[in-house]
């Protein structure tokens, strides 16, 4: 159940804001992030020990960032499969989907922010969507932008709609950040980042941001990083926590 958060101001000395909090099986290994792609030696992002791809890639001199979400449809069976690991990579290094073997990936949400714009492609398995988010507070969960794909009767639905509804209004009423760079993580990110500590609510809630959540047999899936991007014309702010819910968990990346 993985969330991206965008806000887009055309105004702003940082017109475009991307948060990414990634869910995933808290035994998956990956390292945190850095220049991991000798073949795209700009990159910096975090890497997926299984699959080698990523879940949020910068390009700080283009400058460009991406974030890729699970999306809804059937899956590819495992042999045939290609990871959506590697979407991040590809936009952030190039800004563009390209000449893609869709049919080989899972269904997926990926976002590609810019000074300038912030585009988000949906693939269902069956059907590409593109559109451009404009100016204000967009949110994005496994069920699509503002939840739209949502189905009813379904636990983690339940969930991602109680995230949203907790979360959309507070983030929206909050004031908005404006990262420049030299100001430290607390100064930068201002009234918005109690609310990516997890406004307060137990990690086990349904309203939860940050989940936390034992689904038996041993397996426990939770939120494993937080990536928080500010673009401005001519730079990237990435700053990185590894420990969701710590104040004092923060990393300037760049």
């Amino acid at each position: 159940m993985c969330t991206a958060i965008v806000s887009v101001d055309p105004a702003s000395p940082v017109p475009v804001l991307l948060v990414g909090v990634r869910d995933e099986f808290v035994v998956r290994s990956w390292t945190p992030p850095g220049h991991h792609w000798p073949d795209r030696p700009a990159l910096v992002a975090g890497r997926d020990l299984r699959a080698g791809g990523t879940w949020f890639a910068v390009d700080p001199g283009a400058p460009r960032a991406a974030t890729v979400l699970n999306g809804r449809g059937p899956l590819v069976p495992e042999a045939h499969r290609l990871s959506r690991g590697e979407l991040p990579l590809l936009m952030a290094a190039e800004g563009k989907l390209g000449d893609l073997d869709l049919p080989r990936f899972d269904p997926f949400h990926l976002l590609c922010a810019e000074p300038d714009r912030v585009r988000l492609w949906g693939w269902n398995g069956a059907d590409l969507t593109e559109r451009t988010l404009g100016a204000g507070l967009h949110v994005i969960v496994n069920s699509g932008l503002e939840g739209e794909d949502h189905r009813e009767g379904g636990t983690e639905d339940a969930f991602m709609l109680a995230r949203l509804a907790h979360f959309r209004p507070r983030l929206a009423a909050a004031r908005r950040p404006e990262p420049l760079p030299g100001r430290g993580g607390a100064e930068a990110w201002g009234e918005w980042l109690p609310l990516l500590h997890g406004d307060g609510l137990p990690r086990t809630d349904p309203r939860a941001l940050l989940p936390l959540l034992d689904i038996g047999d041993g397996r426990v899936w939770g939120t494993s990083s937080v990536s928080l991007a500010a673009l401005t014309p001519g730079a990237v702010r990435y700053d990185f926590s590894a420990a969701p819910g710590d104040p004092d968990a923060w990393t300037a990346v760049l």
